[in-house]
């Protein structure tokens, strides 16, 4: 059974493709030419589902989409669903950005978030959801991952997400989480 991936990030389908070929699902694609949907929504379940029944609509097949962002306590979780639009440029200058937005503050509690929405064959389209708590530091470390990874502390491992090795950042992460609840609801649905 093919499933699109509402996202043109190589790296999104890869994962999703991984955690959910033992239940016979082929990850597909979204075509280059589909429609961008405004992602409306007010939090990230519903900008991924916004997202997850533009490409079932588009493509007529069951569809896979995911929100993703930053969440730090002291900015009222800002940047939150805006995590990719928090200001314009590379991840270099949204990370600046923040880092000034955060230079007067001491609490640093933060968690990344990850709401992955699904648009099944049959029955109705639902949400998981998956965090990761940690904290953001004063300064960039390591240099894997993207976007926030070389600011997100994990106290438990000691780094950053940006210097922890792939394999166990997608352990503990936000979005391997949430594609664990997501295998989980398919192995019950499907």
């Amino acid at each position: 059974m093919q499933f699109v991936l509402a996202s043109h990030n190589k790296k999104k389908m890869d994962e999703m493709a991984a955690i959910l070929s033992g239940l016979g699902i082929e990850v597909v694609p979204l075509p280059e030419n589909a429609p961008e949907p405004e992602e409306t929504g007010a939090t990230f379940e519903e900008n991924a589902m916004i997202k997850a029944r533009s490409a079932a609509d588009f493509t007529g097949l069951p569809a896979i989409a995911d929100d993703s962002g930053l969440c730090v306590d002291a900015l009222d979780g800002a940047p939150g669903i805006y995590s990719a639009r928090y200001c314009a440029g590379t991840d270099e200058e949204r990370n600046a950005f923040l880092l000034h937005n955060m230079q007067d503050k001491d609490e640093r509690a933060c968690r990344f978030v990850c709401a992955i929405a699904c648009v099944p064959p049959a029955g109705e389209a639902f949400t998981v959801r998956g965090e990761c708590e940690g904290e953001l530091l004063r300064e960039s470390h390591g240099t894997g991952g993207f976007g926030y990874d070389p600011l997100f502390y994990v106290p438990a491992y000691g780094c950053t997400f940006g210097e922890l090795p792939p394999a166990t950042k997608n352990e503990i992460s936000h979005r391997g989480r949430a594609l664990r609840r997501l295998r989980e609801a398919l192995e019950k649905r499907l």
